[in-house]
């Protein structure tokens, strides 16, 4: 299928960030800008009128701001794929968090650099794998799914028992979980996360992509809402059972033993494959430190983070799930790590609960 073209929509209430924003998108050949938007109510009129593809939304405007038009269009069903423009602050991430759980399908941060030109760029920069995971968004809608990469199963208690099948009767119990995400991870994570018990029997270690200060509000919001604890992680910290670490943005997170406790590293080691923090980064060293005793997931997201570090854990003997095309925003991490042929289970957003559960000996489905 030959590359659709994106018609696109800006709302800003900024006169010069509309133009700014607009001259970005329309560097790109796939994309067609087909209007601007001064505030969130006219920004839905034009949304109606234009059907875009593809929507880029600031945050604070007059009339109604960019939550208010992520509500909207989730009340009415409208299925555009929405890009946030967010500030990086403390309160620009806690806003970015709710656009997420809304329906926002990613966001970039508003550039700060040292001239137009270079702002500019670090924009186009930033907007250019959003937009290549919103041409692949756009070609699943406009052709019918296809076939799905296991028999599909009746019920989450079909994939607990295929998740059974696979483990070796003579495993040890599992002492670490890794998981990593991507775009369309928040409100992965918002489903998965409270669906797991506070008695957990081992720390969850998971990597998700977003910048500094970002991943500290998602562990907030999270934590809110989960019988486990849910926390940015820290150098230093001993990853214990039943808390979920999340790695903080712009760092490296690696996991060593220390007395024979499961120690945190944070780093500022340099990306992996363009990712910081990565999951192969972290990955690797739950391979190295304890090979078949650790069970990793990768969920939905672009790119192929995490594709090195499966391999280098199923070498080592661990388990290794991932999230069928079905229920990801973008099958991208999951298919590559696939396609790799190191997977041991293909499952369900609504059935990894149940999966990961049976995996680290609990076998049962919250």
């Amino acid at each position: 299928m030959d590359t659709p073209v994106l018609r696109a929509l800006v709302i800003d209430d900024s006169a010069l960030y509309r133009k700014f924003v607009r001259t970005a998108l329309e560097e790109f050949p796939e994309v067609e800008v087909v209007g601007t938007a001064s505030n969130g109510r006219i920004g839905l009129e034009k949304i109606e009128s234009l059907k875009p593809d593809l929507v880029t939304l600031d945050f604070e405007m007059p009339e109604l701001d960019g939550l208010g038009v992520l509500r909207d269009l989730s009340d009415h069903g409208n299925d555009a794929t929405v890009i946030m423009i967010s500030s990086q602050t403390a309160e620009g991430a806690k806003t970015t968090n709710a656009a997420l759980q809304l329906g926002a399908f990613d966001f970039v941060l508003k550039p700060v650099g040292k001239s137009p030109e270079e702002s500019r760029v670090q924009l186009k920069t930033d907007l250019a794998p959003k937009i290549r995971a919103s041409i692949c968004v756009l070609k699943r809608k406009r052709k019918p799914p296809a076939p799905r990469h296991t028999k599909p199963t009746s019920s989450a208690a079909d994939a607990v028992k295929h998740m059974s099948s696979v483990i070796n009767a003579t495993r040890q119990t599992p002492l670490v979980v890794g998981i990593g995400v991507s775009t369309g991870g928040p409100v992965a994570l918002n489903q998965l996360l409270p669906r797991l018990p506070g008695n957990f029997p081992c720390p969850i270690l998971l990597v998700q992509h977003m910048p500094p200060l970002f991943t500290k509000s998602l562990a907030d919001d999270l934590n809110r809402i989960c019988a486990l604890e849910v926390k940015e992680a820290a150098n230093g910290m001993t990853a214990t059972p039943g808390q979920v670490l999340i790695a903080p943005g712009g760092s490296q997170m690696r996991v060593v033993k220390l007395n024979g406790q499961p120690t945190i590293q944070i780093t500022d080691d340099p990306p992996v494959r363009n990712c910081k923090p990565a999951v192969d980064y972290l990955f690797k060293s739950i391979a190295h430190h304890y090979g078949d005793r650790a069970v990793a997931a990768i969920l939905t997201g672009m790119g192929d983070d995490g594709t090195e570090g499966c391999k280098q854990l199923k070498k080592a003997g661990a388990l290794i799930l991932a999230q069928d095309e079905a229920s990801c925003v973008v099958y991208g991490m999951p298919r590559i790590v696939f396609e790799a042929g190191v997977t041991d289970q293909v499952a369900s957003l609504n059935d990894m609960p149940g999966c990961l559960l049976e995996a680290v000996g609990q076998g049962a489905v919250v």
